[in-house]
């Protein structure tokens, strides 16, 4: 899962770094020669539609959705698994259904041949098929994470369950940040 993490962020800033250039000759443009590339703002949106859908994924592999955790560590082992095998399963019904209801603004978009209201005139069935694909990302992640989760509940399995999808607490962010700058050094904590 961090392999798939790691990629998407980095394909999500690489859209961002586009996007960031594209705005900034767009604004020379206008200012120096006063003319317009037009479409900045429809670009932004798919770049901003894409990339939250793919954040969605990178969020899930580090477990960082917000979910409210004061009691959390101190309910016993197996209540924590309980908890984060239910959290697990909730994901993966919320993939199910961003991909339920995003099929029919797909479905819509194909029955209408939509095209966006810019002078680039986009058939909006390129962008949202993209962001529909990064929907279905995050789905099969969050599908394949609760299935996981499911397997250690049942087995038993509650330490595991609770270490591999305990929400981070401020020592286990603290921790990490510290070995990827003894990383970034080159020692080891």
């Amino acid at each position: 899962m961090e392999f798939v993490a790691t990629w998407i962020s980095r394909i999500f800033g690489w859209s961002l770094l586009f996007l960031s250039v594209f705005v900034a000759l767009e604004t020379v443009m206008r200012k120096v020669f006063n003319t317009s590339l037009q479409g900045a703002d429809e670009l932004g949106g798919y770049v901003l539609a894409f990339g939250s859908s793919l954040a969605f994924v990178v969020t899930l592999a580090e477990r960082a959705h917000i979910r409210i955790d004061v009691l959390h560590r101190k309910f016993p082992v197996r209540v924590q698994s309980l908890i984060d095998w239910l959290a697990a399963l909730s994901m993966a019904v919320l993939g199910c259904f961003l991909l339920y209801v995003g099929w029919f603004v797909i479905k819509d978009t194909l029955a209408y041949g939509s095209t966006a209201a810019t002078p680039w005139a986009t058939p909006l069935i390129w962008p949202q098929t993209a962001w529909y694909a990064a929907l279905a990302i995050f789905s099969i992640s969050a599908i394949v994470l609760s299935v996981r989760a499911t397997w250690l509940f049942f087995k038993g399995n509650h330490k595991t369950l609770a270490a591999e999808f305990n929400p981070k607490g401020a020592a286990d962010e603290l921790a990490e940040e510290l070995r990827e700058l003894a990383k970034r050094k080159g020692t080891s904590i």
